[in-house]
């Protein structure tokens, strides 16, 4: 089979060597370009301290007074009433995308693969942020953004409130109360010369300090608008945030929101780490906090939800409260945008989460008791990245998993998915029923013989032409499990509890199917869900990434809800096959399981992708690739059906996959 990953090697994987000069290895060339690569950053890296250097500097701070004159007069005789300097930060002039530093930050929950140069996706001009101002909406809603003090640095605290100043969106408030030591009273001068000159801007200096959730709280007791949002005291909006947020309010009537964010070093600017989240999901949300920044919500909601923060959750106070927010929530709206700026620095969870380690006790201790309301039983533990978790849920009883297998001829591959399942798998009760179709080897049948003498195992006969859809519905007619385990006969179990990690979700009653993380025999990957889109139908997430790879925001290490799981190996409840009619026999090859997938989320159920249960996938060896003109025919058809069938869902997009994220890739590199 065609290997793509091997194309650009020269036979033997040698380097192609020129006569007369020696070309280098390509691993000189990549040694060469990472010095390069490191080189430029520590340039970029030494600019920008010479930057900050000037920026706080005596004579810098001293000329202060004469460029604030200089920008008034600017301002009367240039410039539109009202607007703020600060929207020349974050603003991005579409003809003109500012080019941000992209970075791979090791164990951190924001690593990523794509190493591409990333583009600043804000595509706001000045002309959009004036066409804002301007904007009359439907409805008059006052946001309370609240922010806790403590010990804020002053440059943060003065550019944290002139983001909310600059915001195109004026009916708002800003919460601040103020929990900072003695030593730090520059907070409270800072704040109350801002109070001064804008109403807005209420201030409250508290006795002592409670921590980050009585703080907020106090700023929670200071509120007085409908909708309250959520800001650190050392990040920023966008100018933009609230005008979109109201957007989501007057259209879908929202009750909770949220943003995509980005981190940031020194200024926006510098941002290097995007995060383009997807739409609610609710056990990605018990997987990690995904949705964290921007967060904006209804009062009538934080009052059906238990009221403002908690102090047992300190630290992971945000995670608790969207947990309980979001289970009463009636519409939850992401707007795929980058509107909120988290500052990274030495004692911020931006840059480390062992800044704040306890952050991580409290948020499995947030994730216990929310599985208790919801009415689930599992176990939270730490997963494989800081700040994300596993939630290992209770087996409610010892159903019969009926795992069924398409099989022709090719013995060997099916000898040692059997011998997987039957020495491997800690869960006993299954069986296993082989759909034989056109065999032609005598090998063949004198195996199914000798595999029939175990009565866990039945072998049935279809007769008709290959068409997978069929052959699976057929197959299905034979089981007599509580669920279905379709699996290919070209995979091979690896770990030995791969039934449980699948059927703890299965079993939910919101769950319609599970699917598995799939490697190639090179360990690595073949399938980590399907992505809706992709190559203008679907593709496979993280494709060909390294086996112990965390993925875009460690996405390939955590159980999530994708839009679709391949039928290589994926759990349905034999109820859900019944209510959908199972496979369509018109997909007979190719998008049968993304189709199923599509029919299952439209009957309301979940789909649940767990990396938990891993098998190897010698992908495709017993049908062969799409090599003549009858296959690459049928293949061009099955794109059109599905593409028709599915036009309304594919237009919108896939909810799990943000629009700013690639299409033509499987990568999750942002889309140019």
């Amino acid at each position: 089979m065609y290997d793509k990953r091997k194309k650009n090697k020269s036979k033997n994987n040698r380097p192609v060597r020129q006569q007369g000069n020696q070309q280098k290895t390509p691993e000189q060339m990549i040694r060469d370009l990472q010095f390069y690569i490191k080189n430029l950053e520590e340039q970029n890296r030494y600019l920008s301290d010479n930057i900050n250097d000037i920026l706080n500097s005596t004579c810098w701070q001293i000329t202060s007074p004469l460029r604030f004159l200089g920008n008034t007069i600017k301002r009367t005789f240039h410039l539109p009433p009202g607007k703020k300097l600060l929207n020349n930060i974050f603003y991005t002039d579409r003809r003109n995308d500012i080019p941000i530093t992209s970075r791979k930050e090791e164990g951190s929950i924001y690593s990523y693969q794509n190493q591409d140069s990333l583009k600043n996706r804000e595509l706001f001009t000045e002309e959009d942020l004036d066409e804002q101002r301007k904007h009359s909406f439907s409805k008059n809603i006052t946001f309370s953004i609240a922010v806790p003090l403590f010990n804020t640095p002053k440059r943060f605290l003065k550019e944290m409130i002139e983001s909310v100043q600059s915001q195109t969106y004026s009916n708002w408030e800003l919460c601040l109360a103020d929990g900072s030591s003695t030593q730090h009273s520059e907070v409270e001068k800072i704040c109350r010369k801002y109070t001064k000159k804008d109403s807005r801007i209420r201030y409250k200096k508290l006795e002592k300090n409670l921590g980050i959730t009585g703080n907020t709280n106090a700023c929670l007791e200071m509120a007085e608008g409908s909708y309250i949002g959520l800001l650190d005291h050392d990040d920023l909006l966008h100018p933009s945030a609230l005008y979109e947020v109201m957007k989501a309010i007057c259209d879908k009537n929202a009750d909770f929101i949220y943003t995509d964010e980005t981190t940031f070093h020194k200024i926006p600017n510098d941002a290097y780490c995007p995060n383009y989240k997807p739409d609610f999901a609710p056990d990605t949300l018990r997987s990690y906090n995904y949705i964290c920044h921007f967060s904006v919500f209804s009062r009538s909601l934080l009052n059906s939800s238990g009221q403002g923060f908690c102090s047992v959750y300190e630290g992971s106070q945000d995670y608790d409260l969207i947990l309980r927010l979001t289970e009463q929530a009636k519409t939850i709206v992401h707007i795929p945008k980058i509107l909120y700026y988290w500052r990274a620095h030495s004692s911020s969870t931006a840059m480390d989460i062992s800044a704040k380690s306890y952050a991580i006790t409290a948020a499995k201790r947030a994730i216990t008791q929310h599985l208790e309301r919801v009415g689930l039983k599992g176990i939270v533990e730490d997963s494989r990245v800081p700040s994300t978790y596993r939630v290992q849920y209770e087996i409610n009883s010892n159903d019969l998993v009926s795992i069924i297998i398409p099989n022709k001829d090719h013995i060997d591959d099916l000898k040692k998915c059997i011998n997987s399942i039957k020495v491997k798998s800690t869960y006993k009760t299954w069986e296993i029923i082989i759909i034989e179709n056109n065999s032609v080897d005598s090998k063949t049948f004198a195996y199914y013989e000798n595999i029939k003498k175990d009565e866990r195992i039945k072998i049935v006969r279809f007769e008709g032409s290959f068409n997978f859809s069929a052959i699976n519905n057929y197959g299905a007619k034979y089981a007599d499990g509580k669920y279905l385990l379709l699996l290919n006969n070209d995979t091979e179990v690896i770990s030995p509890d791969w039934i449980e990690q699948m059927l703890m979700f299965a079993q939910r009653e919101d769950v319609g199917a599970v699917g598995a993380m799939l490697y190639y025999p090179d360990d690595t990957v073949q399938h980590a869900g399907i992505i809706l889109g992709i190559g203008g139908v679907a593709g496979h997430s993280h494709k060909y990434f390294k086996r112990n790879d965390y993925g875009y925001m460690s996405r390939m290490s955590i159980a999530q809800n994708l839009s679709g799981v391949t039928a290589a190996c994926m759990m349905i409840p034999l109820h859900v096959w019944k209510e959908i009619n199972g496979f369509d026999d018109k997909f007979a090859v190719a998008f049968n399981d993304v189709d199923l997938c599509m029919r299952i989320r439209q009957a309301g159920y979940l789909i649940v992708w767990t990396p938990y249960a891993e098998l190897y996938h010698y992908e495709s060896k017993s049908r062969g690739c799409e090599d003549t003109d009858e296959k690459r025919a049928r293949f061009k058809m099955e794109v059109e059906r599905f593409q028709s069938k599915w036009a309304k869902e594919l237009a919108a997009g896939d909810p799990y996959y943000n629009p700013n994220l690639n299409l033509d890739k499987e990568d999750f590199s942002v889309r140019i």
